[in-house]
């Protein structure tokens, strides 16, 4: 049996276009303008969320490193290692119901993190079938992502909402879970939670959405697990 599907003809190949095609390729690419403007509520340096240098050296806080907690009843904290480095790589606070995971990124000078972050994670999200949508809130714009929780975690449709403020040389990111995430009235106690956390930036050099630095509170020892960063913030 031959395989040979060399054209020996001298016929013209056929280079009719369908109308999909040619609209395809004709059509000019679509630049998507990004927002680079800071983005962050008018009286983010009076109610937060705070940089270091806003805050009384005397306030009492958890000392993370790049985030300061304030100390609340019922908040429970937790930090998130990456098990193969180590290293912190995010708070975690759970509250009325709720979970705010929040992280701390180097941002410029002038401009700010939060209209491209935005843009990526609506890409990304859109990719993997979740529905997108983007909402105003007392932060500024808001994302809210719905999706379909596996059958192994019981189902349903899960809504995870990322806020984000763009402060001096730093974007403080907050992803909502639980109650929080559809409960206007427990969102906005979640929201003022968010707003009490003070960044340390601090003076080293930095690449812009670099993740500034956290660590385990002094007196806390890590095994490189996530119970035990739990347990520390527990009792610090």
């Amino acid at each position: 049996m031959s395989t040979d599907h060399t054209n020996t003809t001298d016929e013209p190949e056929d280079t009719t276009a369908s109308a999909e095609e040619l609209a395809v390729r004709d059509a000019e690419p679509v630049e998507i303008e990004i927002d680079e403007s800071k983005s962050a509520p008018e009286d983010r340096d009076t109610a937060g969320p705070f940089d270091a240098a806003e805050v009384p050296a005397m306030r009492p806080y958890v000392d993370l490193g790049g985030i300061k907690v304030a100390p609340r009843e019922g908040l429970q904290l937790r930090l998130e290692v990456e098990e193969r480095t180590n290293r912190v790589v995010a708070v975690s606070l759970d509250y009325r119901e709720s979970l705010l995971q929040v992280q701390a990124f180097a941002a410029p000078k002038t401009t700010g993190l939060w209209g491209r972050v935005r843009s990526e994670l609506t890409q990304q999200m859109t990719s993997q079938g979740a529905q997108i949508s983007e909402e105003s809130g007392v932060l500024g714009p808001e994302v809210v992502v719905r999706s379909q929780a596996p059958a192994e975690q019981g189902g349903g449709e899960r809504i995870v909402r990322f806020v984000a403020v763009d402060g001096p040389r730093w974007m403080l990111r907050g992803v909502i879970m639980g109650k929080a995430a559809t409960d206007a009235a427990v969102r906005e106690q979640v929201i003022e939670l968010f707003r009490e956390l003070v960044v340390v930036r601090g003076d080293q050099p930095m690449p812009p959405s670099e993740l500034i630095p956290l660590r385990v509170p002094a007196g806390v020892q890590a095994a490189g697990q996530q119970g035990s960063g739990q347990q520390g913030a527990q009792q610090a």
